[in-house]
């Protein structure tokens, strides 16, 4: 049967809300009595406190307290691993650490007090090289690590290496011995901030028990929530967190930021505090995109088949691991690609250094990963003497086949997507000299959560969806009403989305990893299947006859045989009661049908300069049902804006232990001068875990960018880059080097 509303291109239904200021995010809440909240940060990247002393802030007039880390000693905090203090509690270990907090009648009197406070260290030597910071001789950054709650793994001794973990399938070394030609490279990546609109902001209103009511542009409200509850030890249903807008995303709004020191700020003064970071603040202190070191050694036969493959990474964690929801990341599992390889290995370190901590940014650890990986493709083709696409051609997965690192895929359309991006990139036409195609691949398996959706139909029939959902600007709630509109038969303009509070809601595992809408899609078509069911059982009760002969149709019911109608508003009258119904989604499991992206990047490199200049970028998709055509292009387009960022021009420069680009004049991002020609070509195939067998979109057009250039840049003028981002001044000397 035809879609009437999923399917179709409909606008945002809180775009309204939005372009006219109504919408309220953190920075707009405002409550009586409210006070401004800042911290003081440490200057050093390593070093013990010895002294103290807050008295001449605290005689500033307007300020109301100050707190240090006495006042929260012993306290940590972390979305899995529990090892970042509120403040430093008598250590400080990456330039930005916040060590007091003020909270005063304005932001400028607690500024003024911030500079007044005075603070005595004992400076250590900063342990900056994470490959340093692997060896036993290295000092311990955290000598008490082996004792911190969440870590995924118990270590036997402490070590700068917090986390290690494998992958593999069959025997790797086994697989090197069978292999004609084994090529081994190193690639590294550099840090990256996510570069959202709007800063980490938030406001806590305590009461006397120590509950507290919470305002804070966080995506997962229950997984920082607990977070919350558990560094502060309460309970956490004494904290009530109340949904707002979201001005940005891409991974950096899942954490507690300022939240605990805003906290307790609130406490000791009885009054309701905001915090906003500052943007330098923000690119010092923030929770970037890890750097990365990833040696990836390939094994083939002569004739280009896939025989052994390992990849080690190495994370450059910063200081603390707080921020990621795992304590680890999760791409690298999937970053050999959707190629046959009977013997794989994948092992991943996270290492502490004196440095920013780093987070989650938009598919954690994919770009770094897929760099390395299809750079390696390029690389193992040529020394082949193959064509690169051929060769992937030749080792891609088909459904059925075994994953890399173990699972059986069952619906991947790797050389479908391939033959597309050749054909409609134009990849084997002639070019000028010193242009260059350079091509890359990816696929997508996300996992899933848990999330509930309520349906309400009111006297009126209008219908009100609500969910504790929090839409980080990707449309879900969009997508939500579609799927409600769809199957009540109504137009959006009848269906009003409500975010609830976490006392009002049902607890979930909040957005992220692009699967909000399996999630919250799938638990919203529960609820509007529910609600058929209720409303035929409602409408049969007044019209006569079973259920089974009563249709659902504009906005209505209509009784097979008697041809009588009634709207939704007449219904619910009739029956005396609102219908209300819950829909409800629980599935944690991995997707093993892969979203399947193939990038197309053509170049043009003055060799007399090394700049390069993107012409063209072409993605194409193998995907399931595309519920709402504008935001999933939407999606495609922003994806690869970002990856374009990524490998030509963003970096957060790290001097020693210091932040350079501490703004946006420093630190760059494309502007729409830098954005080439962008395409896109999808193929849809009703095949996926979202409602109507949708897939995710969100992230598969960012990860192969920074590779398919990379590749590009080789094919234009025969030099090899494998650090990101590829600078002019890298690929001069390279051609220098060359000639």
């Amino acid at each position: 049967m035809a879609k009437r509303v999923v399917g179709r291109p409909t606008p945002r239904v809180e775009g309204e809300h939005k372009v006219s200021g109504q919408a309220v995010y953190a920075v707009d809440v405002v409550l009586p009595g409210m006070l401004w909240g800042k911290v003081l940060r440490s200057p050093i990247p390593f070093g013990r406190i010895k002294r103290i002393d807050v008295s001449r802030a605290l005689r500033v007039p307007g300020v109301k307290t100050v707190i240090t880390g006495e006042d929260v000693a012993g306290l940590k905090i972390g979305r899995r691993v529990y090892d970042m203090p509120i403040l430093g509690d008598g250590v400080v270990r990456f330039i930005g650490e916040k060590v007091a907090a003020v909270a005063a009648e304005t932001e400028e009197i607690a500024e003024q007090a911030l500079d007044l406070i005075e603070v005595e260290y004992e400076e250590l030597e900063p342990v900056l090289d994470p490959v340093e910071a692997m060896s036993p001789a290295a000092p311990l950054i955290h000598p008490d690590v082996a004792s911190y709650n969440g870590l995924p793994a118990k270590l036997d001794a402490p070590s700068n290496v917090f986390i290690y973990i494998s992958w593999k399938k069959g025997n790797v070394e086994l697989g090197f011995q069978e292999s004609d030609l084994i090529v081994e490279n190193t690639f590294t990546t550099g840090k990256v901030h996510q570069a959202y609109i709007e800063p980490h902001s938030c406001v806590v209103k305590t009461n006397e028990s120590g509950g507290a009511e919470l305002w804070s542009c966080s995506k997962v409200p229950y997984g920082v929530r607990d977070q919350l509850a558990t560094a502060v030890r309460i309970d956490p249903e004494k904290l009530v967190f109340h949904p707002v807008y979201i001005g940005g995303d891409f991974g950096g709004k899942g954490d507690f930021m300022d939240l605990p020191v805003c906290y307790f700020l609130s406490l000791k003064s009885g009054r309701p505090v905001k915090m906003i970071m500052d943007y330098d603040e923000e690119f010092i202190a923030g929770n970037p995109r890890h750097s990365s070191i990833i040696k990836v050694r390939t094994g083939v036969k002569k004739d280009g088949t896939l025989k052994a493959h390992h990849m080690e990474f190495i994370f450059d964690s910063g200081a603390y691991g707080a921020f990621k929801p795992n304590g680890l990341l999760q791409g690298p599992r999937e970053c050999p690609g959707p190629y046959t390889i009977p013997h794989a290995l994948v092992e991943e370190r996270m290492v502490y250094t004196n440095k920013i901590p780093c987070g989650h940014m938009r598919a954690p650890g994919d770009p770094q990963g897929v760099f390395a990986n299809e750079s390696q493709m390029d690389l193992v083709a040529r020394r082949l003497g193959m064509d690169p696409a051929e060769f992937r051609r030749k080792n891609l997965m088909r459904d059925g086949d075994e994953l890399p690192t173990g699972g059986v895929i069952t619906h991947i359309k790797g050389e479908e997507t391939l033959a597309l991006a050749l054909k409609e990139s134009g990849y084997h036409k002639p070019k000028p000299k010193n242009t260059g195609r350079g091509i890359a691949v990816t696929q997508w398996l996300p996992n899933g959560g848990e999330g509930a959706v309520t349906i309400t139909i009111d006297e009126k029939g209008d219908i009100a969806l609500a969910s504790a959902m929090l839409d980080q600007g990707a449309g879900t709630y969009t997508v939500l009403c579609e799927i409600v509109g769809e199957e009540l038969q109504v137009p959006l303009d009848k269906i009003r989305a409500e975010s609830l509070d976490t006392k009002t809601g049902r607890k979930d595992t909040g957005v992220g990893g692009s699967r909000a809408t399996r999630v919250y899609g799938n638990a919203a078509y529960d609820a509007a299947i529910k609600a058929k069911e209720e409303i035929k059982k409602a409408a049969a009760e007044r019209l006569g006859g079973s259920p089974d002969e009563i249709l659902i149709a504009n906005g209505g019911v209509l009784h097979r045989g008697a041809e009588r109608r009634m709207t939704y508003g007449e219904l619910v009258r009739a029956k005396g009661s609102p219908i209300r119904v819950e829909g409800y989604y629980n599935d944690r499991s991995k997707v093993h049908e892969a979203s399947m992206c193939a990038q197309v990047a053509e170049v043009e490199v003055d060799p007399e300069t090394g700049q390069v200049k993107l012409k063209k970028l072409l993605s194409a998709h193998h995907t399931g049902t595309i519920l709402n055509p504008l935001m999933h292009q939407g999606q495609i387009d922003g994806g690869a804006v970002m990856g374009i960022g990524y490998a030509l021009m963003e970096h957060l420069m790290v001097d020693g232990a210091k932040v350079v680009t501490a703004n946006f004049g420093d630190y760059k991002i494309p502007t729409i001068q830098d954005i080439p020609e962008l395409k896109t070509v999808v193929r849809e195939a009703p095949t996926g875990p979202g409602p109507y067998h949708s897939m995710a979109i969100g992230e598969t057009a960012i990860i192969p960018v920074a590779a398919a250039i990379a590749n590009a840049v080789e094919d234009a003028v025969g030099v090899r880059i494998k650090s990101l981002p590829l600078t002019a001044e890298d690929i001069f000397e390279a051609l220098k080097t060359k000639s």
